[in-house]
């Protein structure tokens, strides 16, 4: 451990060094060493280059299953960073994480930039995290696969100790805890960061929204994970803080995600996308519009409690994104009736600035089999 950390500078004081202790079984660490050094590291048929990542990522995933509530706190399941990933495509800039658990929103934006023929020295990586164990994980996960980020001093709470107060990032990827109760402290009451109103002190979410879009740069997105009581939430003034970051038309898209993606809870969650950069966009000018979108019937079982989604999913959510976004390549945009409709500010306001994507899409429209009314009801 201590070679280790002395040829990876980001690991410094990070790596456990207590496996002497007489609790531990020393032949079966010893059974653990054999096993994990017949791992070759490098794919033989070269479908990967980071084969001990991908080992590391699905232990990650059954460790989060197994633990299912504690488990999630570090876990953001692949496919839904990977929704996150391609509908912000983060090739080049700063990506920042204000609250990232073991890492895996890093590893997947340096894979996509990797996989779209870029260079990982196109992008910088910034982070955060308040849990010690789980700071140290993310510190890990990096280091294996050689990716350099900056994920502050210590451990630390980005509400009250914001390890990188001065940044403005090109692309926030995040999720958040939902609903985090105890987060609120008297120090917080005037902060620069509540620019749409001072938000709830029993509720974290309007705080992770703000939170982000203060570190991001004038031309920057945002893709984060939040409980769907985000979307229409009236308590504690969280209702006039969302007409006012509508009306201040940053908000891009909504994503209403399927059930049973996450391990950690059965709360539905949806996906906010943030926009500074609605002016900039070239090809299609979408300011006053909020792309919403209604995935929660996507999605196969892979066991009884979990549900993923799948390529064909991935590909549909993010290509209805770059279309209406009109980003080259992309194809043209059209409403589809049950799952994407563009609406503009007024129709939001006219439901009371709720962003439920099920208000907006409407009802997928229901194929005639050709049997009367009659004996359908029999």
């Amino acid at each position: 451990m201590i070679a280790i950390e002395r040829e990876n500078p980001m690991l410094k004081n990070v790596l456990p060094k207590d496996y002497g202790r007489p609790a531990y079984e020393h032949v079966r660490f010893g059974e653990l060493i054999d096993l994990i050094a017949g791992i070759p590291l490098i794919d033989p048929e070269h479908r990967s280059k980071d084969l001990l990542g991908r080992v590391y990522e699905y232990f990650l995933g059954q460790f989060a299953s197994a633990e299912g509530k504690k488990g999630g706190q570090f876990y953001t399941p692949r496919c839904v960073v990977e929704t996150l990933v391609r509908m912000l495509t983060p090739y080049r800039g700063r990506v920042y994480d204000p609250c990232c658990g073991s890492g895996g929103m890093f590893v997947q934006s340096e894979g996509f930039v990797e996989a779209h023929g870029g260079r990982r020295d196109d992008i910088s990586i910034f982070g955060q995290e308040s849990n010690m164990t789980t700071w140290r994980l993310a510190k890990m996960n990096l280091a294996i696969r050689g990716i350099e980020a900056n994920l502050g001093k210590e451990p630390a709470d980005s509400f009250t100790r914001d390890q990188h107060r001065d940044l403005k990032a090109d692309f926030v990827l995040a999720n958040p805890p939902f609903n985090m109760k105890e987060w609120w402290q008297e120090s917080l009451a005037s902060d620069v960061r509540w620019k749409f109103g001072t938000p709830s002190a029993g509720n974290a979410n309007y705080a992770w929204i703000q939170h982000i879009i203060h570190h991001l740069a004038p031309t920057g997105t945002a893709g984060f994970v939040l409980a769907n009581g985000s979307l229409s939430s009236n308590q504690s003034g969280e209702g006039e803080i969302r007409r006012r970051i509508l009306e201040a038309d940053l908000v891009d898209c909504v994503v209403a995600l399927p059930d049973k993606l996450f391990y950690s809870t059965q709360i539905p969650a949806c996906l906010w996308f943030i926009a500074r950069d609605k002016q900039n966009r070239r090809l299609r000018d979408r300011r006053g519009e909020v792309l919403f979108i209604d995935a929660r019937k996507l999605g196969p079982m892979i066991d009884r409690r979990h549900r993923e989604l799948s390529e064909a999913d991935l590909e549909r959510i993010a290509g209805t994104y770059h279309a209406w976004r009109g980003d080259e390549g992309a194809g043209a945009y059209e409403d589809v009736p049950g799952f994407c409709r563009a609406a503009t500010l007024a129709e939001v306001a006219a439901q009371g600035f709720v962003l439920t994507p099920g208000r907006f899409v409407g009802a997928a429209p229901v194929e005639d089999d050709g049997e009367g009314f009659e004996a359908t009801m029999a």
